[in-house]
């Protein structure tokens, strides 16, 4: 069986970096969420999209993908971002 058959391994002391991260990450988002309602939304908009990366590449092993699988994700993100942006101007201006 050839390397490419088997697939990419993550080694467990990288995924253990990357979920300890992620629980930062996660401890920031309640701690911003105490402090107020505005630093809430801004540390949403700013952290949750971190998470969001890292998740992909490293529990779904896009960073190990090809390039057109990469772009076919970046392109689905960017067609939801511009979605949820059209759905905040539209709220805004009711």
């Amino acid at each position: 069986m050839s390397a490419q058959e088997q697939g990419h391994v993550v080694e467990y002391p990288a995924l253990l970096k990357v979920w300890g991260t992620l629980l930062l990450l996660t401890a920031a988002l309640v701690g911003a969420s105490r402090v107020s309602p505005a630093a809430a939304v801004w540390a949403m908009l700013v952290l949750t999209p971190v998470k969001a990366a890292l998740v992909l590449f490293f529990f779904m092993h896009l960073k190990y993908e090809g390039a057109l699988l990469k772009g076919m994700v970046f392109t689905a993100l960017s067609v939801l971002v511009v979605f949820i942006s059209l759905l905040f101007l539209d709220i805004s201006f009711r």
